[in-house]
């Protein structure tokens, strides 16, 4: 019967050294492959601006853009760092930065309109399907960074199923940029924030199950 020494040593025999940069290239990968999957059902079903170019040259588009970035950014770094097991991180006050941002403009956009116009800066004309626009483009990001999270060791499965949610649900926040028309700071904090937590919600809902070891 073998010893424990010689099984410890037989199966430290073809240990290969795991690249340094692994981790964040397998869970990028994940999130290439969703981000494009999400871009076909952006060009495949609901469309480009049609003024795209024009809207490169407003501030409310890139606006948009940098609030979802932001937050995408910092989530994405989190999941990373959550695929490790007993990683949390300590920064995700960050997260706070940009959504405080995002709603001091909007305060300031209120204060220069007048009070008439205020629910329709609010709502815009696609606030009743902008949230779930976006969570559902979130979709295809999500499964990818999961199916990437489960061939790590993610031992906080629910903030790690968070985490993930959050970071898909600010990419596909950037896409839908490519088709939204609102330009609105408001609607923007409002909707586009509202479909990152739809998103988020459901990471933390399903985290513990589907990166269950």
């Amino acid at each position: 019967m073998m010893d424990s020494e010689a099984l410890i040593r037989s199966l430290s025999e073809d240990l290969q050294p795991v690249p340094r940069q692994a981790l964040s290239r397998l869970v990028s990968g994940g999130l290439i492959i969703g981000v494009i999957l999400s871009l076909g059902v952006v060009a495949g079903t609901l469309g480009f601006r049609a003024d795209f170019l024009t809207a490169l040259q407003e501030p409310g588009f890139w606006i948009k853009l940098v609030y979802a970035a932001s937050i995408a950014s910092i989530a994405i770094l989190a999941t990373l760092r959550l695929g490790r097991p007993n990683q949390a991180p300590k920064w995700l006050w960050m997260l706070a930065a940009p959504i405080t941002i995002l709603g001091f403009l909007g305060i300031m956009e209120l204060s220069a309109a007048p009070q008439s116009h205020w629910m329709s800066m609010w709502l815009g004309k696609t606030a009743a399907k902008c949230p779930f626009l976006v969570f559902a483009l979130s979709l295809p990001i999500f499964a990818a960074l999961l199916l990437s999270l489960r061939r790590l060791a993610p031992t906080r499965l629910r903030f790690a199923g968070g985490m993930a949610g959050l970071a898909a649900g600010a990419c596909a926040a950037m896409i839908y940029c490519l088709h939204c028309p609102e330009s609105s700071t408001l609607f923007v904090f409002t909707w586009y924030s509202l479909g990152m937590l739809l998103s988020t919600a459901v990471g933390i809902l399903t985290g513990p199950r589907l990166l269950r070891w």
